[in-house]
């Protein structure tokens, strides 16, 4: 899906608490709604649409609260925190939080299916067409050098607070890399741009769904294939991460409640393609949180109805 727009505005932050509001008078009371935000600009349009919804349609009071991943199932399970609005695995959290302690349930899929892995920039594929194969990364490792690689090809990751094996990967599958975090998303996002801009050597971590795939073409680099349990210990993953089906976690005691805001998040799932137009909105337009929303709300009547639809009798 590629949307071309021309706005002017500013960028919101992710952590806010807004006052009730509704466009129309809603037909059932909504109390008060916690989302954790996770740091990357997809999971916030997640937050950015529901939360327009819940306070818009439904009168709910809607607070978002910027959280790393780990942080966020700690609040799930202290009570701060209502919802995950996109879960990456974390099959060990599921465990801890939802079997063993019982303060969190699945709430089903998001509809968004998660990749992540190495990536390059369209130009390095096409002057080195053998350079997506792991096998022959050791013999490009020069060209990656940089300040901080330590004589050692860069494999560039973004938030240290990700789920990544990479350091793991560098040292099991013998490449002569180190791994340098960026710090986020944003600076990972920059420094592909100027990558495919500059036509400068850059590997690096990255991740689907992302809006800037709309704009460049990245190409993933071909890790040994993913089999069942191959990452089941952190310190020997050899293999390629899995295909993710994204979904939603949240508080059993918020869920248990019921109500309108519940069956909100129940209902919610849209595609990669829908979840990277509202973070350009977002990151590239740079629309708020708030006004991306309701730009993609106005037009996505149909899909906006059914997430808002009760259950049948």
């Amino acid at each position: 899906m590629i949307v071309v727009l021309t706005v002017a505005g500013c960028g919101g932050g992710s952590t806010s608490s807004s006052p009730r509001s509704s466009s129309a008078a809603p037909t059932e009371p909504c109390d008060s709604m916690t989302i954790a935000v996770n740091p990357w600009v997809g999971y916030e349009a997640n937050a950015a649409v529901v939360a327009y919804l819940a306070e818009k349609r439904l009168g709910c009071k809607v607070t978002k609260k910027e959280v790393d991943e780990q942080t966020a199932w700690q609040g799930l399970d202290s009570g701060e925190i209502d919802v995950v609005l996109e879960n990456w695995g974390h099959e060990d959290l599921k465990q801890k939080y939802i079997e063993e302690k019982h303060t969190a349930v699945r709430v089903g899929p998001t509809g968004n299916k998660g990749v992540i892995g190495w990536y390059v920039p369209p130009w390095m594929k096409k002057e080195f067409p053998d350079i997506t194969n792991w096998q022959n990364l050791n013999k490009y490792a020069d060209k990656f050098k940089t300040a901080q690689s330590e004589g050692k090809g860069q494999v560039l990751d973004g938030d240290p607070s990700y789920v990544t094996n990479d350091e793991a990967l560098v040292k099991n599958l013998g490449l002569n890399y180190k791994v340098v975090y960026a710090g986020s998303e944003q600076a990972l996002i920059k420094a592909f741009r100027q990558a495919e801009e500059k036509k400068a050597p850059l590997i690096g971590y990255f991740f689907e769904p992302q809006w800037l795939h709309l704009d460049i073409e990245l190409i993933k680099v071909d890790l040994p294939e993913y089999t069942a349990g191959c990452d089941a210990d952190a310190a020997k993953v050899a293999c390629d991460y899995p295909r993710y089906e994204l979904d939603k976690i949240a508080s059993k005691k918020f869920m248990d409640k019921g109500g309108p805001a519940a069956r909100l998040i129940q209902n919610f799932q849209w595609s990669n393609d829908e979840q990277n137009t509202v973070a350009s909105f977002i990151a590239k337009y740079k629309m708020s949180p708030d006004e991306a929303a309701k730009r993609w709300v106005e037009a996505n009547p149909d899909r906006v109805e059914d997430w808002l639809a009760k259950p049948k009798p």
